[in-house]
């Protein structure tokens, strides 16, 4: 049975314990010592699962809004430079507005 990463950690101990009794490998060896901490980390190096979800952005273009966003940063950087308060202004919420975008779209 395949497992997945948040099926582990939902588990009890005592579960996760389980499994490991059926696996043959290094990373499991002693597992009835183990905390669920430990475990978790254990079953998954042995059974080779990711331990992290991978997000992505859908449905808008990441690459061309983050080109974007390092133009505006290099115009941010002028502006600073030049204190003009409300041209920074103006650029720092374009920026804050194009980086919630990429938020909104991650899935």
């Amino acid at each position: 049975m395949a497992h997945t990463f948040e099926e582990l950690k939902g588990k009890t101990v005592a579960e996760l314990r389980e499994i490991a009794k059926g696996i043959e490998h290094e990373a499991v060896k002693g597992y009835s010592q183990l905390n669920k901490d430990h475990l978790l980390v254990a079953l998954c190096k042995a059974l080779n699962i990711a331990m992290h979800g991978h997000h992505e952005v859908v449905g808008i273009n990441k690459t061309a809004i983050k080109s974007q966003i390092r133009d505006l940063k290099k115009k941010r950087d002028g502006f600073l430079a030049a204190h003009d308060h409300a041209q920074l202004k103006n650029i720092r919420r374009t920026i804050h507005h194009l980086k919630r975008m990429l938020h909104k779209a991650t899935v």
